[in-house]
C-alpha cells in the first residue's frame, strides 16, 4: 500500500516538474522571439535611424552658425549724429540696418527710422519700425504727461532711465501702448527746451534696442 502512495507521489512531482519546465521555456522562448525581432528592427532601421540624427543635429548646428553670423553681421555699427542745434544726438546701429531721416519739421526737429535690410513706408499706419529716433519741439515734461493716463489705466509701466553716456540726465523708460496699436519700449529724455525719444515698435527687436541702441546713444544737454 505505501508502494502505490509513493507511485502517486512521484507522478505528480514529476508532473509538477514538466509543467515548471515547459512554462519556463516557453517564457526563454517569448524573450528570445522578442529580442530577436528587436535587434532585426534596429539592424533594418540603424541607418535610417542614425540619418535622421544626423539630420537633426546638422539643422541645430545651421540654425546657431546662422544665429552668430547674423550677429556677427551687425559690426562694425553705423553711426547717426543730429545737427547741432539739437543736442548732436548720436546713434549707433547695426550695419545691417538702413536708416531714413526726416528734419526741419515744426513738430519734430529731428525724426530718424531705422530697420533691418530696408526702412518701411514712413506714411504707411501700419508699418512697425525696429528703431525711432525723435527731437520733439514740446517739453519733457508735457510729453511725459501724455502717458500719465496710459500708466493709470495700466496700458504702460514708466520707469526712470538714463542714457550710459549720459547718466546725469534722468529721464523716463516707457514699456507698452507706446503709440496707438503700437506695443514696444520708449525713451523719453529732456534735451534743452525739448524732448528725446528713442523707441522701438516691436519686441523682436529689443534686444538690439537694449544691447546696442541705448548703451552707444548719447547726445549734448
Amino acid at each position: 500500500m505505501n508502494y502505490k502512495g509513493n507511485e502517486r507521489g512521484s507522478s505528480t512531482t514529476l508532473v509538477i516538474s514538466l509543467i515548471s519546465v515547459s512554462v519556463l521555456f516557453v517564457t526563454a522562448l517569448s524573450f528570445g522571439i522578442w529580442a530577436f525581432i528587436g535587434k532585426q528592427d534596429y539592424k533594418t532601421n540603424s541607418d535610417k535611424k542614425v540619418t535622421t540624427a544626423v539630420e537633426s543635429n546638422t539643422k541645430t548646428v545651421q540654425a546657431e552658425d546662422a544665429a552668430k553670423y547674423a550677429e556677427a553681421a551687425k559690426s562694425p555699427l553705423k553711426t547717426y549724429t543730429g545737427p547741432e542745434a539739437y543736442g548732436s544726438v548720436q546713434i549707433k546701429y547695426p550695419k545691417t540696418w538702413s536708416a531714413y531721416v526726416i528734419s526741419d519739421s515744426s513738430r519734430t526737429p529731428l525724426d530718424l527710422y531705422a530697420h533691418p535690410d530696408v526702412v518701411p513706408s514712413v506714411t504707411d499706419t501700419d508699418s512697425l519700425f525696429a528703431l525711432r529716433v525723435e527731437v520733439l519741439s514740446s517739453s519733457y515734461s508735457d510729453t511725459v504727461a501724455r502717458y500719465k493716463s496710459l500708466q493709470k489705466s495700466g496700458k504702460v509701466t514708466v520707469q526712470p532711465y538714463a542714457l550710459t553716456k549720459n547718466p546725469d540726465q534722468a529721464g523716463v523708460r516707457i514699456t507698452g501702448q507706446i503709440r496707438t496699436n503700437v506695443d514696444g519700449v520708449m525713451i523719453i529724455l529732456p534735451l534743452r527746451d525739448k524732448a528725446l525719444e528713442i523707441s522701438t515698435e516691436s519686441n523682436k527687436y529689443l534686444k538690439d534696442f537694449d544691447n546696442i541702441i541705448l548703451p552707444n546713444a548719447s547726445f549734448s544737454p
